[in-house]
């Protein structure tokens, strides 16, 4: 016997083993560093929970590209964390076709996470994730209902308070062409919901504008939405025909230039409510993860827990000293653009 060992603890148990029979050099398997290969910069990392999809939205054809949702075990979930935890990461972007489905392919089967007895479902998944104390964002979480059971781990601090949540449309006939889950009505009281358990959440989601059939009415009623919901980060895009898409063959194709006009008025509507929440922040100290370092002028680029890379804005630090990528510092924020956060590292 090498020794005792609890429930999944594989690397344990390989350790053990090359102890007393080291491995043979693999020329290729031994390149690979255990955090993996990644495109992303060092401090900042995708961590994917699932293949696949359940939904057959009209517009998207991901179930004919790459199945049904499969989740992968939330052990081997939280190995590759603790790995990317090692290899420098600093902030984790959960990720996968429909995050908050987690689990329902497996009916939430009893596995382990390290060598703990966990459920395979979102919510003890965001717990498994917290324990690692890093900035993990949950994105493409559909507003099932289980979703409320994680906003609370926000408020804890447990996860960061961030929800990217695809809504897509708001006016019930669209949304039905869409064959997308729930309503305006069940999104706005969810929402409400979720600020009041967690006051500091941001929410991003995506929009479709100039879907097939839709009307300038119900467009005016997605506007309305947006302007009642204010939503923290948003992008919208103007519908495009997919190859092999269901929403194809839907009457009432608008053109080109209507669906652009629409975008363009959705984004005014959006860039005006950014604005405004924005403008909340000066005065306020808030934690920002560097991307990118000072330039000649002092000033580096980085994000809030409000803003994931890439799709959401940035904070534009004045600093007296170096920063590198990854670092987290505290910055009073100043002033604001229509998307952005200006302010000055404060150091204590």
């Amino acid at each position: 016997m090498l020794g005792v060992t609890g429930p999944d603890s594989v690397d344990e148990v390989i350790a053990m083993v090359e102890a007393h029979l080291p491995r043979p050099h693999d020329p290729w398997d031994d390149l690979v560093p255990a955090a993996g290969v990644r495109l992303t910069p060092k401090h900042y990392a995708y961590l994917k929970i699932s293949e696949g999809c359940n939904h057959h939205c009209s517009f998207c054809v991901i179930p004919n590209l790459r199945g049904t949702l499969v989740s992968r075990p939330i052990g081997e979930i939280v190995r590759e964390a603790e790995n990317l935890k090692e290899a420098g990461v600093k902030e984790l972007l959960v990720i996968s076709q429909d995050t908050a489905a987690y689990g329902v392919d497996t009916k939430y089967k009893l596995d382990f996470a390290g060598g703990r007895p966990t459920r395979t479902r979102l919510l003890e998944l965001c717990k498994e994730l917290g324990r690692l104390n890093l900035w993990t964002r949950l994105h493409y979480v559909y507003p099932y209902p289980s979703v409320d059971d994680i906003v609370p781990l926000m408020a804890e601090g447990l996860i960061l308070p961030y929800l990217d949540v695809p809504f897509q449309h708001a006016h019930p006939r669209v949304l039905k062409a869409m064959k997308r889950p729930a309503s305006a009505e069940k999104n706005l009281e969810r929402i409400a919901a979720w600020r009041a358990v967690c006051p500091d959440i941001t929410i991003r989601s995506t929009f479709i504008a100039g879907f097939p059939g839709e009307t300038e009415e119900e467009f005016e009623y997605l506007l309305d939405f947006l302007r009642e919901a204010r939503l923290d980060r948003v992008g919208c895009f103007a519908y495009s025909p997919v190859e092999g898409a269901q929403a194809n063959a839907l009457p009432g194709a608008l053109p080109d230039e209507v669906r652009e006009e629409r975008r363009h008025r959705f984004m005014e509507v959006q860039a005006e409510i950014s604005r405004e929440k924005l403008a909340e922040k000066i005065g306020k100290t808030l934690e920002v993860i560097i991307d990118e370092p000072e330039d000649e002028d002092g000033v580096a680029v980085g994000r809030t827990k409000a803003d994931a890379p890439d799709i959401d804005g940035v904070c534009y630090v004045t600093t007296d000293r170096h920063l590198t990528p990854g670092d987290i510092v505290r910055v009073r924020i100043t002033a604001n653009e229509e998307h952005d956060l200006i302010g000055r590292e404060v150091v204590e």
